[in-house]
């Protein structure tokens, strides 16, 4: 099938590779030059592990193309998916200024019928707006939302092996027709009324941001009681009907979908008259989450003033260059502001947080040289190479002997060993 990719964004770009890969013929489209010179080159311009092994064997079997020519991709394809970003207004509503650019670009430049597919996260209703606008074109549309489901830094994995794939179209045949590009992918398949696969996007995200909230209000309840949240999550997480993901205490989730999308959910809800009282509190334990954490690192510094503090992590999780609502920015923020002095490193996404983060902000080459005469160490983001660092040399590097672990990412007993005071979430 041909098919084409307007934007080159996280879902674009993963979705023109993925589909490549899947021996369909795509056209992913971006109106920078410079991004699409570098793309044509082979070279990735966000990191997502995997990601430029398959661009760079597609390229070379010519079944992936990157251009800013919008109207020739689009009518030299079958399928056209809209995959642009959706950011959250200051009333936590999705903006879909991008959506209806692209919209009315297709209208313009179309001179072929056309399935157009909406692959951004977008409101229920945004296709019935989509193919309002693309009416002022005499051809044949037929719109339809196909929402992605990718985690960060695990994407090529889940767009090679989903949960399933959810295709949402007013007509059953061309729902059909659009779950064929994915024949290929052994998974559950689920075509529904276009409305329904909007809001199963929402809802997925919604729920899992409500686990995480949830066990870090159980984190909360066990440093009052003694517990441990890590073994409260394993037991609780042993019963079939719960089961053990998204039990992760620690300082909250982040990116650009979980806070979005349950923010967009509950705005839509409140639109429409319903007052989506749980999603408030989630979002309200998942900001609170974050102060909670600062709390406790001035609680037992006393003072931030003139203190040295190594922030270990980025990024709002591991595999990923994407500082998007990250805990770890915030963190960095606080600890500034309260008169710390940051030195910092993350193995990806320095260069994202070099962007966001002030001048005063200390950005070093390893964790070791961020925690040289470090008066606390702070772990903010779960990067499997963390937990494997010497913490003896650490130690030996470290003015004070303080870690706050956000991600209980450290054997708390082994680094207690080694003379740390170790404050961790939950236990």
């Amino acid at each position: 099938m041909k098919i084409s990719i307007i934007g080159t964004g996280y879902v674009g770009l993963v979705s023109a590779v993925g589909l490549a890969e899947l021996g369909h013929q795509v056209w992913a489209v971006n109106r920078t030059p410079e991004k699409i010179a570098k793309l044509q080159q082979g070279e990735l311009i966000f990191f997502e592990p995997g990601l430029d092994k398959l661009l760079r064997k597609n390229l070379k079997n010519k079944r992936l193309y990157f251009t800013t020519d919008f109207a020739a991709a689009v009518n030299n394809s079958d399928f056209v998916f809209i995959c642009v970003g959706t950011p959250p207004k200051a009333d936590g509503s999705a903006d879909l200024s991008a959506v209806k650019v692209v919209a009315g670009q297709i209208a313009q430049a179309a001179r072929k019928n056309l399935i157009v597919i909406n692959k951004s996260t977008v409101p229920v209703g945004t296709g019935r707006l989509v193919e309002k606008i693309l009416k002022s074109n005499g051809h044949k549309f037929e719109v339809v939302s196909c929402p992605e489901f990718l985690r960060e830094g695990r994407a090529v994995y889940d767009f090679l092996n989903p949960d399933r794939i959810v295709v949402g179209a007013t007509k059953q045949a061309v729902g059909r027709k659009v779950m064929s590009l994915f024949a290929k992918l052994k998974t559950h398949k689920l075509v529904t009324a276009r409305e329904t696969a909007e809001l199963i996007k929402y809802a997925a995200n919604a729920f899992l941001a409500t686990k995480i909230s949830f066990i870090n209000e159980i984190a909360n309840v066990c440093e009052k009681v003694g517990a441990n949240v890590e073994q409260v999550a394993q037991g609780i997480g042993l019963d079939k009907r719960i089961n053990p993901y998204f039990l992760k205490a620690g300082i909250g989730y982040g990116g650009s979908c979980f806070p979005k999308d349950v923010k967009a959910l509950k705005q839509i809800a409140g639109s429409m008259g319903y007052d989506f009282k749980l999603l408030k509190a989630v979002i309200e334990v998942n900001n609170g989450q974050r102060q909670n954490f600062i709390n406790k690192i001035k609680k037992e510094l006393v003072s931030l003033a003139y203190k040295n503090i190594a922030v270990l992590g980025l990024a709002f999780k591991d595999n990923t260059d994407d500082i998007r609502e990250s805990a770890a920015i915030d963190i960095v923020r606080a600890l500034e502001k309260a008169g710390a002095t940051i030195k910092t490193y993350d193995p990806e996404a320095m260069a994202t947080a070099k962007r966001v983060l002030s001048r005063k902000t200390v950005f070093c080459d390893s964790a070791y040289a961020a925690a040289a005469k470090a008066d606390a160490l702070v772990i903010a983001t779960e990067w499997p190479a963390f937990a494997g660092l010497n913490w003896a040399k650490v130690k030996q590097l470290m003015k004070g002997k303080i870690i706050f672990d956000g991600k209980n990412l450290l054997d708390q007993a082994k680094v207690e060993k080694l003379g740390f005071k170790y404050f961790s979430v939950g236990k």
